[in-house]
């Protein structure tokens, strides 16, 4: 399975059934979008837990006033039909509320950064 939509549906579904932390196999791009959702306030915290061979990925989810702070998730890109956007096509989402990450040379960020240092790519996926 994909390891993007993997982590997206498992914020999802552990969301809607109202729990804490949620925990899953390790990779680098999910660590790397899970640290980029803490930064922007999404999640509460990501770590990496465990030894080499198993090492796991555990994500706290953050609540507002009992409600999820993420709203929704979507895959944009994905492995059958990638998405990339140049830097002047960058757009932002819901009139700022949200965000895409974005896989440039650089790494991955926001759509904001992206923007910010003139930097086009793959449109990963957009939170709300």
């Amino acid at each position: 399975m994909d390891p993007i939509s993997d982590l997206l549906i498992r914020i999802k579904n552990a969301q809607k059934a109202g729990q804490e932390t949620l925990e899953m196999p390790f990779s680098k791009i999910k660590f790397a979008m899970a640290k980029i959702l803490v930064q922007e306030g999404f999640l509460s915290g990501a770590e990496k837990k465990g030894s080499k061979a198993k090492e796991r990925l555990e994500v706290g989810l953050k609540y507002e006033g009992g409600a999820p702070a993420i709203q929704d998730l979507k895959r944009a890109s994905r492995p059958g039909q990638r998405r990339y956007v140049k830097t002047e096509n960058i757009k932002a989402i819901k009139q700022g509320y949200g965000l895409a990450i974005i896989s440039t040379s650089q790494g991955l960020m926001t759509n904001k950064e992206a923007k910010k240092k003139r930097l086009g790519g793959e449109v990963l996926c957009e939170v709300w």
